[in-house]
């Protein structure tokens, strides 16, 4: 989809993450990998966010119906499942929930896979909130682990790119890479993220 400014439409599907709680719109994990892109020469609009802070699978699914949306995008993007881990949800319905919002971001993206990049879900269990919170961080990162697991292979039936991201989270410095609420990524870490994704988004955009 080109916007009337000769641009490539982007669609940025998500929660918390991909909206940005804590941070300006611009620094944004979508918006600077947009802006990373033109940077180098690929003409991509700034992303159209349908996300908030919060939800599950089922809630964005739900979120996607209300917002009706139309259109071919050129670039979907994909990062959810944090709150369904949470809320302490299983993973046999997270596969089943994530699998039908991959096939509407393809179809989001025109029927095209090769179009479409999912971002696996970050490790909260290493901030400070999950700490203060007394929460079990080996348990969280257990479950962030086979979410992911099941996203990735997901995405691999469907010949969707997946970016790994969680490992950035879990490095040694991460935690002071994140906003006041001492859980939400601040746009240091988001760049990370950006830096992670660009390789792929490039080459779904230059192929």
């Amino acid at each position: 989809m080109i916007d009337n400014g000769n641009h490539i439409a982007m669609l940025s599907l998500g929660d918390s993450y991909t909206i940005g709680e804590g941070v300006a719109e611009h620094e944004r994990w979508p918006g600077q990998l947009a802006a990373a892109l033109r940077d180098e020469g690929i003409p991509v609009a700034p992303p159209y966010i349908i996300a908030r802070t919060g939800w599950t699978t089922d809630e964005l699914d739900a979120a996607i119906d209300a917002a009706g949306i139309t259109g071919n995008y050129g670039l979907v993007t994909l990062l959810i499942g944090v709150n369904n881990q949470y809320r302490g949800r299983s993973v046999d319905e997270y596969r089943e929930q994530f699998d039908a919002l991959l096939q509407r971001a393809i179809g989001f993206a025109g029927g095209r896979a090769d179009r479409v990049l999912a971002l696996s879900i970050p490790d909260w269990g290493v901030t400070p909130f999950a700490a203060d919170s007394g929460r079990d961080t080996r348990h969280i990162a257990r479950d962030i682990d086979a979410y992911n697991a099941t996203a990735g292979q997901c995405c691999k039936a469907r010949d969707v790119a997946w970016v790994d991201v969680t490992f950035a989270t879990r490095m040694r410095d991460a935690a002071r890479m994140l906003v006041a609420d001492g859980l939400h990524p601040s746009a240091e870490m988001y760049a990370q993220w950006t830096a992670l994704a660009l390789p792929e988004a490039r080459r779904l955009l230059t192929a």
